[in-house]
């Protein structure tokens, strides 16, 4: 790569993280806003390729290695019948449908290309679904649903995706082929994951150093994709599973370790993301350009079928099988509209459509990508702009769980506070003797910080505010100890300034400060 092909990668990425920053500022979904932004400067830049190895080989082990390190595999299995049916039933189902009416709109097309279409366009990607999801209250089970579809429909997709591009290039493959390459993909990927997930989970354990843990776990994802890819299994499924077997073990990992890894995931995802939904605008003028033979009525019409086709599939599908699917505990249509409507695509469809190999002709080479480009770009634009919408009128976020979460955590402070009392008295007791001053002092220190800690929670139900709308205690603790924080900072860099401390001391002294006003926020 030459000086200005390493320059605009530089300033797409400069460029993506600015409208990121921009939509966190004003509280906006980035995806939307960097895709809108993408579209825009599209035409007055050059072509900003995107490539399909860089985008499944790169940017999508990492994405879903951190979307499954931070879900809940425990919620996942209390929603796995809905999340088979959506990522793999509705996938199918999509695919089949879209390939039937672009077979039937343009018969010259080859069936198996039109099924390709059907796979590319199949997935749907729940980042902006979730990110307003989670702002605007919806339910949590319908979140892990949205979650754990987009973890797994890729692998769907992207093996019926290779079954449907093998046969239109190398001739008829059977459904029983394909059906059992499926299932060769799906089984070896989670075979992998597994093996992979305690092969690491074994490393990390004989690990001491946050530094090298967050580093060994920021090579997993890559290394259990190209696994999977290079034995002819879903390298997707492999990632998903050791991000979901490891981050339900987190625990075991040091509290520093922890925060690292914690922070380095959040910062990667953010980055990664940016990128990615600026690189779908960006393809505006390449994809266009492309498109040759057909009059711009009839492409146009092509896209606006198979664009409201994947949106009434989705539809169709949810609504029919809304009762396995159970969206919320007591389903209802509500409900199942805010399902149906979550259905935006994403940059895997575009990178596939991307991959499809040079020897299918360039004009039917060049519809598909077309296809996939305004089929991404309408969900994104029509289904995400309205999503936040469509909660609010429908009013179908809750606010009960928050309550709910705010209960168990209290009583959970509570339980954990009577057993480190418990054990506090039992240490008191193997001095052997009655507390000196000294120990006398650091015991009552220590049995106050649980005390306040158990407190804070309880006060949390109550908004940190008592009845009488005066603040709590643990309220006006944090808030009193947040200023002095700010006093002993200014301290120490006025030292630092004076040159009477060593910048490397004032950054142990800073880093036990926001430690501690972490602990304040928390």
């Amino acid at each position: 790569m030459g000086s200005s092909g390493g320059l605009q990668l530089l300033l797409l990425a400069g460029g993506a993280v600015a409208v990121a920053a921009l939509a966190r500022r004003h509280n906006w979904p980035a995806p939307l806003l960097l895709v809108a932004a993408g579209l825009v400067v599209s035409p007055l830049l050059p072509e900003v390729p995107l490539d399909p190895e860089l985008v499944l080989y790169v940017f999508l082990p990492p994405l879903l290695y951190s979307a499954a390190l931070n879900s809940s595999y425990q919620r996942l299995r209390d929603v796995r019948r809905p999340v088979a049916l959506l990522s793999v039933g509705l996938v199918l189902f999509t695919a089949v449908v879209a390939g039937l009416l672009v077979h039937l709109l343009l018969p010259s097309l080859p069936l198996a290309l039109a099924f390709a279409l059907g796979a590319i366009i199949a997935p749907p990607d729940a980042v902006a679904a979730v990110a307003v999801g989670r702002r605007l209250g919806l339910p949590r089970r319908t979140l892990t649903i949205l979650v754990g579809e987009s973890l797994f429909n890729d692998a769907t997709a992207l093996t019926l995706y290779r079954v449907a591009i093998g046969a239109a290039t190398g001739g008829a493959i059977s459904l029983w082929a394909g059906l059992g390459e499926f299932l060769l993909a799906a089984l070896g990927g989670v075979a992998i994951g597994l093996a992979l997930a305690l092969a690491c989970a074994w490393v990390l354990e004989r690990l001491s150093d946050s530094m090298v843990e967050t580093t060994v776990m920021l090579l997993i994802p890559f290394g259990a994709y190209l696994a999977g890819e290079s034995l002819h299994a879903s390298g997707v499924i492999a990632v998903v599973v050791v991000g979901l077997y490891l981050g339900h073990r987190m625990h075991l990992r040091g509290f520093s370790t922890r925060l690292v890894a914690g922070a380095v995931w959040k910062v990667v995802a953010f980055f990664l993301e940016a990128i990615v939904f600026a690189l779908i605008g960006l393809q505006l003028v390449p994809v266009v350009r492309g498109i040759t033979g057909y009059r711009p009525w009839e492409v146009a019409l092509y896209a606006a079928v198979v664009l409201a086709a994947v949106i009434a599939a989705r539809f169709a599908w949810v609504f029919a099988l809304a009762p396995l699917i159970r969206a919320a505990p007591r389903t209802d249509v509500r409900q199942a509209v805010v399902l149906s409507w979550a259905g935006m695509r994403g940059v895997v469809s575009l990178a596939a459509a991307f991959a499809i190999p040079e020897s299918v002709p360039a004009r039917d080479r060049a519809l598909l990508l077309f296809l996939t480009f305004t089929t991404v770009i309408g969900t994104l634009l029509i289904q995400g702009t309205t999503f936040p919408t469509l909660i609010r009128k429908l009013h179908v976020s809750t606010r009960k769980e928050r309550y709910e979460d705010l209960l168990a955590e209290a009583a959970a402070q509570q339980a954990a506070l009577e057993a480190g009392q418990a054990e506090l008295d039992r240490l008191v007791a193997e001095l052997g003797h009655e507390p000196d001053k000294i120990q006398k002092q650091v015991i009552d220190q220590l049995r106050e910080n649980a005390w306040w800690r158990s407190l804070a929670a309880w006060e949390r139900l109550g908004g940190g505010t008592g009845p009488d709308g005066a603040e709590t205690p643990s309220t006006l603790y944090r808030r009193m100890r947040r200023e002095m924080l700010k006093a002993e900072r200014k301290v120490f860099v006025r030292l630092r300034d004076e040159r009477r401390l060593d910048d490397e001391v004032l950054r142990q002294v800073m880093t036990q400060l926001d430690f501690e006003e972490a602990m304040l926020d928390r």
